[in-house]
């Protein structure tokens, strides 16, 4: 074997459907290359599969390039992989070792059912992101862009929060199940801009209340969301997100 090759055991986890008993089943891949992407070797594991007249396994992805967020797998107990800052299609097999067992699991969260082995249903962001309706703008020719100073900590502030890209690592990662970053993330960009100041209050209520009827839990406050955050995104914003709760709360016409 090739010094830049390793055989690697994959502990794989499939599940026909979310209301089917799902169960790990074992591979054995050979000849990986160290600079495959983790995906890139999922691929050669169907290609096999399917060789063999096997069922390939169902896994999401979109853009490999680290900004879909479509890439959700739980390997080897963390989201995303052991690489800090990334996402699964980001991580390469180099990261891994010959002979390695690596065990690939979907997002455990009731919020996020499984559709079927790795694959999760996610749309109760996108339920979330509509509660929060839409920016309210006028028509016509388009604003010069100086007509609005924003000061330069906020706008930082803002796009930081705007890097979220809605991958659900947060939500794998918390023990609640908590999708406080991913909604303090959307909740902040648009708040800390004065383009954002006219829904600002029935934008956090409706997104809350929208959280909460999708079933996911409580902040656990452990910091683990930002942890394994692929862009970074910081528990700050979970604190502007409760500023802009109360606010709302108590300013409610």
């Amino acid at each position: 074997m090739s010094q830049n090759t390793m055989n690697l055991k994959l502990k794989v986890w499939r599940q026909k459907n979310a209301n089917t008993a799902g169960a790990f089943v074992t591979y054995d891949v050979a000849g990986i290359s160290h600079e495959m992407s983790f995906l890139e070797m999922l691929d050669i594991l169907n290609e096999k599969l399917i060789v063999d007249g096997g069922e390939p396994v169902a896994f999401d992805h979109d853009c490999r390039e680290g900004i879909c967020g479509m890439c959700s797998l739980y390997i080897n107990g963390k989201p995303h992989g052991p690489w800090q800052a990334n996402t699964t299609c980001q991580l390469h097999m180099r990261a891994f070792k010959d002979g390695e067992t690596i065990v690939i699991e979907p997002w455990r969260a009731n919020s996020f059912p499984i559709v079927k082995d790795l694959t999760v249903d996610r749309s109760a962001f996108d339920r979330i992101i509509q509660a929060g309706g839409y920016v309210s703008v006028n028509t016509g020719n388009a604003v010069d862009g100086n007509s609005l100073p924003i000061e330069k900590d906020k706008a930082d502030a803002s796009f930081a929060a705007a890097m979220c890209i809605g991958c659900g690592a947060c939500v794998a990662a918390c023990k609640n199940s908590s999708a406080m970053l991913f909604l303090s993330a959307k909740v902040s960009h648009l708040a800390l801009l004065p383009q954002g100041a006219i829904e600002r209050k029935s934008r956090v209520l409706n997104m809350v209340a929208q959280m909460d009827k999708e079933g996911f839990g409580a902040c656990t406050n452990t910091g683990a969301c930002e942890a394994t955050c692929p862009k970074e995104i910081s528990i700050s914003n979970i604190a502007r997100l409760n500023l802009e709760y109360l606010g709302a709360g108590l300013t409610a016409e």
